[in-house]
């Protein structure tokens, strides 16, 4: 069983709503870019597709897309944008979840390798990429670098976002290399505030590249966004494309 925390359907129904802003061309547009490059004529498969930001106007794109995701309340959202014979999903694990064919391309955006809890996990996600993936394949992930710089000695919170709307702050236990996201969201025009956390396992760019080999792929490229900004120590996240040999 997953260590992922399942989303439910009450946030499958509000996911759109609180990512609108990461919906919008302006942001859409350089992933769609560069995930198309990379899937060249190939199909392409999006591990946790949740309610499609990524895969729905990818696919329109031209680029055939096949998702696996946790959650069927999350797919239930996907599904009133695009049919199954369009964009089949199969709901299951991330880390084990097999499914028919192989790709060009497979995927994970947004941070989402960090739902899985464990490093074995976080290593068999790996290892199922690269199972479906053909000869000259890539494997494709977006993460944050973890955010220890920012955290002065004897302080446990990072705050990531602080507006009228929003206010969110992780909280890191290094010993277990995990943080918890809080977030309290405005519901509503009363004043009222809604509050929800994530578990999240957080892992080093040095760290993927080993779970990557230990999976068979080698690091092609890292860049610090998908317009293809050079990664510094300075980043504050990167996007990691991984090769399977021909």
């Amino acid at each position: 069983m997953t260590s992922s925390e399942l989303w439910t359907r009450a946030t499958a129904e509000r996911y759109d709503a609180g990512e609108s802003d990461l919906s919008s061309a302006a942001v859409l547009g350089p992933i769609l870019a560069f995930l198309t490059e990379l899937a060249a004529d190939g199909p392409a498969l999006e591990f946790a597709i949740g309610t499609g930001r990524v895969g729905v106007p990818l696919r329109e794109r031209g680029v055939p897309v096949t998702g696996i995701d946790l959650s069927q309340p999350m797919v239930d959202v996907l599904r009133r944008k695009v049919d199954a014979d369009t964009l089949p999903v199969t709901v299951g694990d991330m880390a084990t979840t097999v499914v028919p064919g192989e790709f060009t391309l497979v995927y994970l955006v947004y941070n989402t390798i960090t739902n899985l809890l464990t490093q074995d996990e976080q290593v068999e996600c790996f290892r199922n990429a690269a199972r479906h993936l053909r000869p000259g394949g890539r494997f494709v992930i977006e993460l944050l670098v973890p955010p220890l710089r920012f955290l002065p000695p004897t302080q446990l919170a990072v705050p990531f976002d602080v507006s009228d709307q929003h206010v969110g702050f992780d909280t890191v236990d290094m010993v277990e290399q995990t943080l918890v996201s809080h977030h309290f969201s405005r519901d509503g025009d009363d004043g009222r505030y809604r509050r929800g956390t994530s578990r999240h396992r957080y892992a080093w760019p040095a760290e993927l590249d080993l779970m990557a080999r230990i999976a068979g792929l080698e690091l092609e490229r890292r860049v610090q966004d998908w317009d293809g900004a050079p990664f510094t120590q300075d980043s504050t996240k990167h996007i990691s494309v991984w090769r399977k040999p021909l």
